[in-house]
């Protein structure tokens, strides 16, 4: 993607001669002025769609992926810094402008945080140091689940799959210092130049603590042996979508079935699990592992083990040598960042996870209008009919499963842009004293909130994200897609601005017919209207969702984003690329809909058909650095940017006829060898 010689130019765009060139125009577009025409999109289209602005926008150093999410989040930063500097003079004493104050002064004082160096994690550390058995060794882990250093295992609350009115408590693997189970394994260079470099930072944390060098290093050996075990007991990636293999329900009196050795009604408690009997138990065989590993490891290992994780856990918050040991590993060796971000950007981002609903009051009064919310309330309702004549019209589905399926569309609830309800978030202590102690108290807070709500009925108006948030997502368990306000927002641009076909792409393809699709997708699918998991498909139908969408699967296998032997797992990554694909296709049969469309009439040189395809782009304008990509593919469900373009475009038969491409393209794929699946 370097800047081409003229004569290379002049040649690229003889290549493209039969593709749209944007009119030139005093007034910049959101979608023509971030083209590269010396690209041919027939061999190409992301770098075509989003080229021009990546060329022009190198990745910072403090970043290891710059893009439309990252702008506007540019943006919102700015938006949350004042609110928390006007916060912070006015010193209030109470409520959300007293917490929004404190939090920012205590993590913005460097000298304060320099000062106390590890000193906050102090009294953790003694009570770790002071453990005599194995008995205590789960007691300690317990408690220090409570604020948020998740040792030896994983946990939490959520809704139970099989009976969505209730909520459950879910246990599971984890416990792990590397990213996932495969970094402990995996041959290929980069998983393995990461794996060399982890005893290194293991013996450095352990250094900042104060142990000599020497004794570092073989702590350090120690600490990833064990992990290494943990780690062989895992489930890999692909393993974790199948929902019925990963719910195991048990009585807690049971536990001891698969984890004799250890007390878990006594763990349970500690942690704040109350009002239930019985818990859902993700991968047992990872419990089993867990009691024979504990019983094997030497005290002081596990005791070195909890103290790394607790410390690892807290770095961000806590001098300065604890932080670069992180950032230096975590942010620059895996990653990809060249630099940390500003402490400003870090506190925020912080923030975000502790006090972020009372900043979210504040930005949608500000920046997301009635209008706005109209809009994409409208918009959704055009997504939802567009699916449902599409189900109706598909030759592979019997009558009976069409119906349950239409069902099941139709009572999908959705949320637009921010909560009704927001929540209180007053009995949180958040002072001006020491950072990293604000956020211990914080998580354990959040802790002590989701686990209140066991016994009780499941509140189904609940956000999982804030309004300022730029994702949204599907709940398989509410039936439900929640699209915060900042989802919608295209950096530099008002709203009312945007085009419906921009829009359409941007918007109700890659998000609101995205999240509509989770709903049927692999994993989604298993799931009926009411939030249960239970098989509604008759057999052929559910033979023929399981064909087709493997046709997908195998295009994203084949996959080399980085040009060497790594390849998209397009089993993990197969419920996401299922529902840009199904995104896709409903986006733009609800933008057909449109007057936009009806009239045909081109917008800098762009047709709407061009320009619903290049909008959907746009929501993936973004470069990524080798290291982030080579992460995103072995620890994460979601294929790289440039992929999620690429990979499911040659599937719709309207990109074709938009951008007129041919057999022998490089975009072109067969129509016997496409998904055809909705």
């Amino acid at each position: 993607m370097n800047k081409q010689l003229v004569g290379a130019v002049a040649l690229a765009l003889a290549a493209a001669s039969c593709q749209p060139l944007p009119e030139k125009t005093t007034k910049e577009d959101a979608l023509a002025s971030h083209l590269d025409t010396t690209v041919n999109p027939a061999n190409d289209f992301f770098d075509y769609a989003n080229g021009g602005w990546i060329k022009k926008n190198p990745i910072p150093g403090d970043e290891s992926n710059w893009g439309v999410g990252e702008l506007v989040q540019k943006e919102l930063y700015e938006k949350l810094r004042h609110i928390n500097e006007e916060a912070d003079k006015r010193a209030d004493k109470s409520g959300s402008g007293q917490q929004i104050g404190d939090f920012w002064h205590s993590a913005m004082d460097s000298a304060a945080i320099e000062q106390n160096g590890i000193s906050p994690l102090k009294p953790e550390l003694d009570k770790i140091a002071a453990m005599q058995t194995k008995a205590d060794v789960m007691t300690q882990a317990a408690h220090m689940h409570e604020y948020g250093a998740g040792v030896f295992f994983s946990e939490g609350v959520g809704q139970d799959a099989k009976n969505s009115d209730v909520m459950a408590y879910d246990m599971g693997q984890g416990g792990l210092g590397l990213p996932n189970r495969d970094y402990y394994f995996n041959t290929d260079p980069r998983t393995t130049s990461i794996r060399n470099a982890y005893p290194a930072y293991v013996a450095t944390v352990l250094t900042n603590m104060g142990i000599d060098s020497v004794t570092a290093k073989a702590k350090a050996a120690k600490i990833i042996e064990f992990e290494t075990g943990l780690a062989k007991a895992s489930r890999k990636l692909e393993d974790l979508r199948d929902p019925y293999k990963n719910y195991n329900k048990f009585a807690i009196s049971d536990l001891k079935k698969i984890s004799p050795a250890t007390d878990w009604a006594n763990v349970l408690k500690i942690i704040g699990v109350k009002n239930i009997d019985s818990v859902i138990v993700g991968q047992p065989e990872f419990f089993t592992a867990l009691d024979k590993l504990i019983a094997k490891t030497d005290m002081q290992t596990l005791k070195d083990y909890m103290s790394f994780h607790l410390v690892r856990e807290y770095s961000s918050y806590l001098s300065k040598p604890f932080f670069d040991a992180s950032f230096n590993f975590y942010g620059k060796k895996i990653r990809g960042a060249q630099e940390p971000r500003a402490r400003w950007r870090r506190a925020l981002d912080a923030e975000q996870g502790v006090i972020g609903e009372s900043l979210g009051q504040l930005f949608v009064k500000e920046y997301f209008s009635d209008k706005a919310k109209a809009r994409y309330e409208n918009m959704v309702e055009n997504v939802r009919t567009a699916y449902k004549h599409r189900i109706e019209k598909l030759d592979w589905m019997t009558d009976s499963t069409k119906q349950k399926a239409i069902h099941k569309l139709m009572a999908i609830k959705k949320k637009v842009g921010y909560p009704d309800k927001w929540k209180d978030l007053s009995t949180l202590k958040i002072d001006r004293g020491a950072y990293a102690a604000n956020i211990m108290r914080a998580n354990q807070w959040w802790n002590t909130y989701s686990l209140n709500k066991l016994g009780k009925p499941v509140d189904r108006n609940e956000w999982d994200m804030t309004p300022q948030t730029y994702n949204a997502y599907y709940n398989p368990s509410n039936n439900e897609i929640v699209l915060p306000a900042a989802m919608m927002t295209v950096p530099g641009f008002k709203d009312e601005d945007l085009d419906d076909a921009l829009v359409y792409g941007y918007t109700a393809a890659s998000t609101v017919g995205h999240e509509i699709t989770h709903g049927f997708d692999d994993e989604g699918r298993q799931f009926d209207e009411n939030g249960n998991l239970h098989n509604w498909w008759g057999p052929s139908d559910s033979a023929q969702f399981v064909k087709r969408a493997e046709v997908l699967a195998q295009q994203f296998n084949k996959m080399t984003p980085l040009g060497d032997s790594m390849h998209v797992n397009g089993k993990a990554t197969l419920g996401e690329n299922l529902a840009d694909l199904g995104g896709i296709l409903i986006g733009l049969d609800a933008f057909k809909m449109t007057d936009a469309y009806k009239k045909g009439e081109k917008i800098h040189g762009l047709t709407p058909l061009q320009r619903f395809f290049l909008g959907y782009s746009l929501g993936w304008m973004m470069s990524e650095r080798p290291e982030k990509i080579a992460t995103q593919l072995l620890t994460d469900v979601h294929s790289p940017a440039k992929c999620r373009v690429n990979g499911p475009f040659p599937n719709v038969p309207d990109f074709y006829q938009a951008f007129n491409i041919k057999a022998g393209d490089k975009m072109y794929i067969a129509d016997t060898a496409r998904v055809h699946l909705w």
